[in-house]
């Protein structure tokens, strides 16, 4: 991983965000870390190896074309390139199809689905120029099959595996990768408090979808694109 350009996380500081972190810059990765807040990033900076090549941004608009470019304009221009994205960034929400429904689905589809779309399209024309790039998102099973309750949460999802699956259709040919990560409930300290009775034995862990993401932006993960993959067996 030494030899590619930059990746850029967004989302760096959050759970699963700073386990990507964590575990790319141990393989020698150069990072874009992206984050609404920067003392999460600086926190996370001083848990990194002191080798680790590492570009702090904090409060990008990931619903904002321009914003997103800007991002992308500052990691070029410190790494030179950049070969993968690893987008983290999402939200969670539930309720009944009723009065309240459209104001959450407007909150659902901006949360998980625009930032998809506005950061992936972002970095494209940066990858296409190398002729190489990965874009893996986090999607959720509910994307392809929604329960009660779930109807905007798994609708915007269901947008990212499909934006996804399009990613990877017009971006074969420039050697472009896109794959998004089906996770099971991920056993993080908002997921515990949230859910105090659950029996957590089964819950996957933010490090074992870090090592799964790594993968995936590998050269070695250069056949596998266009795939929602469940990230829920037991460790």
């Amino acid at each position: 991983m030494k030899d590619q350009k930059a990746v850029i996380v967004t989302g760096a500081g959050g759970n699963l965000g700073s386990a990507v972190v964590r575990e790319l810059a141990n393989a020698g990765a150069k990072l874009v870390c992206m984050n609404r807040s920067s003392h999460e990033l600086e926190a996370l900076a001083g848990d990194l190896p002191a080798s680790t090549e590492f570009l702090s941004i904090a409060g990008t608009d990931l619903t904002d074309y321009a914003s997103c470019a800007s991002a992308v304009a500052r990691a070029v221009k410190r790494f030179g390139g950049v070969s993968a994205l690893v987008n983290t960034v999402g939200g969670f929400q539930m309720g009944p199809v009723g009065p309240e429904a459209p104001a959450q689905w407007e909150t659902m589809m901006t949360a998980n689905a625009r930032t998809a779309l506005t950061i992936s399209a972002a970095v494209l024309p940066t990858m296409k120029a190398a002729g190489y790039g990965r874009i893996v998102h986090i999607a959720a099973a509910p994307g392809l099959k929604a329960g009660a309750k779930q109807a905007a949460y798994a609708a915007s999802k269901a947008a990212v595996i499909r934006l996804t699956e399009a990613i990877a259709a017009e971006c074969r040919d420039d050697r472009i990768t896109a794959n998004c990560i089906l996770p099971g409930t991920i056993d993080t300290p908002e997921n515990r408090a949230a859910m105090p009775d659950a029996k957590t034995d089964g819950w996957v862990s933010p490090q074992s979808i870090a090592r799964l993401i790594a993968f995936l932006i590998s050269p070695a993960a250069a056949v596998v694109t266009g795939a929602a993959i469940p990230a829920t067996g037991r460790e």
